[in-house]
């Protein structure tokens, strides 16, 4: 009788393993795929701080070259291709000017720290390049220091002149 109690036993065991297996095979499944798309296109974002700068009266013997009162601080941001450069132009269609007097802008120059950015001097006919960034995309950040040429030439008055900072990302 033992015997026959195993046997029956492993039947029953077999037969639940047998029931197991058929329903896991019986079990349905499904999948579904989901596409992501992102654009990203080209962005250029230009700051400059401070956006006002003065060039304070001295003497043409002693200071041939006036020294702006503030730094302006540049911050660029660039989205653009691998392989293509961004550009920041300076254009300066006009002449520093007080009611009829004029002093040219190109006795306008600065200095410039923080790569890419670049030295350059003021031009009423041509926007100058004031930085190239051939590396694509990111986060530039620099300074322009501005100069005026000092001149015994000048007539007195209070002059000003507007200049564009452009940036361009392809």
């Amino acid at each position: 009788m033992k015997i026959l109690q195993k046997a029956l036993i492993g039947c029953v065991a077999i037969t639940a393993m047998v029931l197991l297996l058929s329903s896991a095979m019986l079990a349905a499944t499904g999948s579904a795929t989901l596409t992501i798309n992102a654009t990203v296109a080209s962005r250029a974002e230009i700051a400059l701080a401070p956006t006002t700068i003065n060039f304070p009266d001295a003497s043409p013997t002693v200071t041939p070259s006036i020294a702006a009162d503030n730094p302006v601080a540049v911050t660029a941001r660039v989205r653009t291709g691998r392989t293509t450069a961004a550009t920041l132009t300076v254009a300066a269609p006009a002449d520093l000017i007080s009611g009829s007097d004029t002093i040219a802008i190109n006795n306008v120059s600065w200095t410039a720290s923080g790569a890419p950015f670049i030295a350059g001097t003021m031009n009423s006919t041509t926007p100058q390049n004031a930085a190239t960034f051939a590396n694509g995309s990111g986060l530039f950040s620099g300074t322009f220091n501005f100069f005026l040429a000092n001149s015994w030439a000048y007539n007195i008055g209070s002059y000003s002149g507007i200049v564009t900072y452009t940036l361009t990302a392809p």
